[in-house]
């Protein structure tokens, strides 16, 4: 496809992203002109450069749309640790913090897997890592493909979307943190995992409820498309299976990683798993491939 048409597609693709869980709509200018010219060079100067990648266009629109990147976050520090020595000279303006008289986050948690977080490679000149979560655990999920639940509150907030349910009686009553949908009141956007109309059900697809035992079972499951064969042939889309793992109240659930097979990237940009084990379920979760 000729690249000015696949970054105009990209980048509607990525404006959908955004658009389709917030009140915020885009509108294409028929001579070219506004903000939306702007957004698509600056779209077009990035994601030209970083295999033309839907998640790259909405990273970049999420700047249009006011947000800065997470690790430039006030409280940052409280989350990652820089290594500056790894950290290539023209790209320390990049970690930045933002004063908190600049930096209104309405409350909402600090998310490693936010979309609009750097990997933690991002702007090494050694391939050493530039940005160490204190949750280790996180390590693998910084650079993120998806816009995240809370991001998607954020800007519910910011541009006041929820006022749109606020005074509607027959509202969704969300369960895990969701919220009603400003473009339907009636149902719920949900965090990750979490489905249906309240956010009280596995999402449709692939996957199922599995009941934990005293001994380990096995679970093998295959995602995606067999004939992709590098990064170049990846597709926009991305494919996703929910399982629910459920044990006795009281108990606790152990995982066991016995392999994974597919292409390694900050983020998990290609594949990978997601755990959710933190207590607060709308934080993404976990992400693994080894």
């Amino acid at each position: 496809m000729h690249s000015g048409r696949r970054i105009e597609e990209l980048f509607k693709k990525g404006a959908l992203e955004w658009q389709k869980d917030t009140c915020i709509n885009f509108y294409e200018s028929p001579n070219g002109e506004g903000t939306s010219k702007y957004t698509l060079k600056l779209v077009e100067k990035h994601v030209f450069n970083l295999c033309m990648q839907v998640g790259i266009a909405a990273h970049e629109i999420g700047h249009a749309i006011g947000m800065f990147h997470t690790q430039s976050r006030h409280d940052r520090d409280q989350y990652i640790m820089l290594d500056i020595n790894s950290i290539k000279p023209d790209g320390l303006d990049q970690f930045d913090k933002e004063p908190p008289n600049r930096n209104e986050n309405y409350g909402i948690p600090y998310d490693y897997g936010s979309i609009m977080h750097y990997g933690s490679r991002s702007f090494s000149y050694n391939k050493q890592r530039t940005m160490i979560p204190y949750d280790d655990r996180y390590v693998d999920t910084l650079g993120s493909p998806f816009i995240s639940f809370y991001e998607l509150l954020m800007m519910n907030i910011h541009y006041n979307c929820l006022d749109k349910c606020k005074s509607n009686p027959s509202a969704a009553k969300c369960y895990m943190g969701g919220f009603p949908h400003p473009r339907d009141c009636s149902k719920c956007i949900c965090p990750g995992g979490y489905g249906g109309k309240l956010c009280n059900e596995r999402p449709q697809g692939c996957g199922k409820i599995l009941q934990a035992t005293s001994t380990f079972q096995p679970l093998e499951d295959s995602v995606g498309y067999d004939h992709i064969q590098n990064t170049r042939d990846a597709k926009d889309e991305f494919l996703k299976c929910n399982y629910w793992i459920q044990a006795p109240q009281g108990r606790r659930i152990e995982v066991k990683f016995v392999s994974t097979d597919g292409v390694a990237t900050d983020g998990c940009y290609y594949d990978g798993v997601e755990i959710k084990a933190q207590k607060d379920q709308r934080l993404t979760g976990y992400r693994y491939l080894r």
